[in-house]
C-alpha cells in the first residue's frame, strides 16, 4: 500500500526497522529437496512452486555484510514503496544497518560500545540483559528520533502541498534488554507485577510443558531468539523492569517527534498512529520472549489513532481488529481507493465513533522453519481471536487451545478437550474456516470469463 501512496503523490519515508527481508546471514533450517531414486532431478529454476529468487541482490539488502563490507552500500529505492530509508536491523545495542555508519561518525571505533563484552558493570542476572556502554544520545532509539526530526525539518522547508506518509520503526522494546543511561535503572524490579499465570499449577499445553522440561533438565537455551522458561521470579522481574525502561525511552522519543510537529506547524493536519508488530511474553505462564504460543501478552498490541479531525474526542472501541486492517484504514483516511484484492478492512467507521461493522474475529498465522518448542517443522499454527475466545490449532498435532478470555483472561483453563465445550470448538472452527476463506487472495483480476 505504500507503493500506491507513493504513485498517488505522497512523499514516503521509513526510518528504523523494516525486517521485510532476511536480516540474518545464517543458513536456513529447512533442508533443501534432493532427487531420490532414479528420477530426473528438478532444474534449479523449478525447485519451488513459486519461482521467486530470494537470493537476488534486492532481497539481500538487509544482510549485515552489506554495511560491514561495503562502505558505499545504499538501499535500493524505492524500497517497498518508501523513497527515503534510514534502515536499522536487529535489536538492543546490537542494531546494524545505516545506524552503524551514523554511530561510527559520532563515536570512532564504536564497536567498543556494543555487546555484553563491552557492557558497564551491573548486578542483573536475567538472560540477555547487559548495561550498554552506548550513551542515550547514540542509542538506536535516539537514532530513529533524530533522523525523524531531521526529516520533518527538511519536509517543512519544501512544498507542503505534497502529502506525507512517514513510518518510524523503533527496534525496542525487544531482547536483548539493553536500555541505556537512566533508562537502565528507571524501574525497580521489585515493583513489577508478575502475571497471574506465572503461579498457575494447571497442566499447560504440550509445547509449554516441553519448555518446562528443558528448564528442569538444564538443556534449555537462553541466549538465542527462541522463547524459554524463566528460571525464577527475580530474573523475570529484572526483564520486566528493563523492558519498561525501553518503553519509557520510546515514550520520550515519540514526545520529541510530536513536539517537533507542533513547532513546524504540521500537527494540525497530521494523523499519528502508534502500534507494534507484536507483544512479548514477560512471565506469562513462566515464559520469556516470543514464539509459537499465542498467549494474549504476545498477540495483543496497542493501536492508538490521533486525528486532528477527531480533536477533543477520546475513547476506546471493542472492535476486534488486527495489523491486516492498518493498510485499508490508512488508504481510507487518505482518500485513496484501495487496490483490488487488498486484505483487511478500514477501521475508519469505528474511529469516527460509528457502530462496529467488522466480522468480530481475526486470524493470526505463524510459519516457522525451526524445530523448537516441542514442535516439528514445518511449524505452522493458526489462531482465531474473537471478543470472547482465543483458539489455536497446530499443524501435525491433534491438540489445540481454546480459552474463554472473559472468564479466564490469564488463559489458564484450556477448553480444547473439555467435553462440555465441543460445540464451542466446532463453532470456532467454522468461524476460522470462514474467515480464512474471506481472506483468500482475490488477485489477479480475471481477464475473461473462462
Amino acid at each position: 500500500f505504500v507503493d500506491l501512496m507513493r504513485v498517488q503523490g505522497y512523499r514516503t519515508g521509513l526510518i528504523g526497522k523494516s525486517h521485510l527481508m532476511n536480516m540474518e546471514s545464517r543458513e536456513p533450517f529447512y533442508e533443501r529437496p534432493e532427487s531420490t531414486g532414479n528420477k530426473t532431478p528438478v532444474p534449479e529454476k523449478f525447485k519451488t512452486a513459486v519461482p521467486v529468487d530470494h537470493d537476488d541482490d534486492f532481497y539481500q539488502q538487509e544482510q549485515p555484510h552489506n554495511w560491514s563490507e561495503k562502505s558505499d552500500f545504499q538501499i535500493q529505492l524505492p524500497f517497498y514503496g518508501f523513497e527515503h530509508v534510514d534502515l536499522q536491523t536487529k535489536h538492543g545495542d546490537l542494531v546494524g544497518g545505516d545506524y552503524l555508519r551514523w554511530l561510527e561518525e559520532k563515536h570512532e571505533n564504536s564497536k567498543t560500545l556494543k555487546g555484553p563484552e563491552n557492557s558497564l558493570e551491573h548486578q542483573y542476572s536475567a538472560p540477555q540483559a547487559w548495561r550498554t556502554s552506548i550513551p542515550e544520545e547514540l542509542y538506536p532509539t535516539s537514532y530513529v528520533t533524530k533522523k525523524t526530526v531531521s526529516f520533518l525539518e527538511d519536509f517543512a522547508q519544501e512544498d507542503q502541498n505534497q502529502p506525507l506518509f512517514l513510518m518510524l520503526s523503533y527496534t525496542d522494546p525487544h531482547h536483548p534488554f539493553t536500555p541505556p543511561g537512566k533508562y537502565w535503572d528507571m524501574y525497580d524490579p521489585k515493583d513489577m507485577v508478575v502475571p497471574a499465570s506465572f503461579y498457575s499449577n494447571v497442566a499447560p499445553p504440550p509445547n509449554v510443558a516441553w519448555a518446562y522440561g528443558k528448564r528442569e533438565d538444564g538443556s534449555q537455551v537462553t541466549t538465542s531468539q527462541n522463547l524459554f522458561a524463566t528460571q525464577n521470579e527475580d530474573e523475570l522481574r529484572q526483564s520486566m523492569a528493563l523492558t519498561c525502561g525501553m518503553i519509557s525511552m520510546i515514550d520520550d522519543s515519540v514526545g520529541q517527534v510530536l513536539q517537533k510537529l507542533e513547532e513546524l506547524g504540521l500537527a494540525e493536519n497530521t494523523v499519528v498512529i502508534f502500534t507494534s508488530d507484536h507483544g512479548d511474553l514477560l512471565g506469562d505462564h513462566q515464559l520469556i520472549l516470543k514464539g509459537p504460543i499465542h498467549y494474549n501478552g504476545l498477540i495483543r498490541v496497542p493501536f492508538i489513532w490521533a486525528d486532528p479531525e477527531n480533536e477533543g474526542k477520546t475513547g476506546k472501541t471493542s472492535a476486534v481488529s488486527g495489523t491486516l486492517d492498518i493498510a485499508q484504514t490508512v488508504l481510507d483516511r487518505a482518500g485513496l481507493e484501495p487496490y483490488y484484492g487488498i486484505q483487511g478492512r478500514s477501521l475508519m467507521p469505528e474511529i469516527m465513533g460509528e457502530e462496529d461493522t467488522g466480522p468480530g474475529a481475526v486470524i493470526i498465522e505463524q510459519e516457522d522453519q525451526r524445530k523448537y518448542f516441542g514442535l516439528e517443522p514445518p511449524l505452522r499454527l493458526r489462531t482465531l481471536v474473537t471478543e470472547r475466545y482465543r483458539m489455536t490449532i497446530y499443524h501435525g498435532n491433534d491438540w489445540g487451545e481454546i480459552y474463554d478470555l472473559s472468564d479466564d483472561p490469564s488463559e489458564i483453563n484450556n477448553l480444547w478437550g473439555d467435553k462440555a465445550s465441543q460445540k464451542l470448538k466446532a463453532d470456532l472452527l467454522e468461524i476460522m474456516s470462514r474467515r480464512q476463506m474471506a481472506l483468500t487472495d482475490l488477485g489477479p483480476l480475471p481477464t475473461r470469463v473462462a
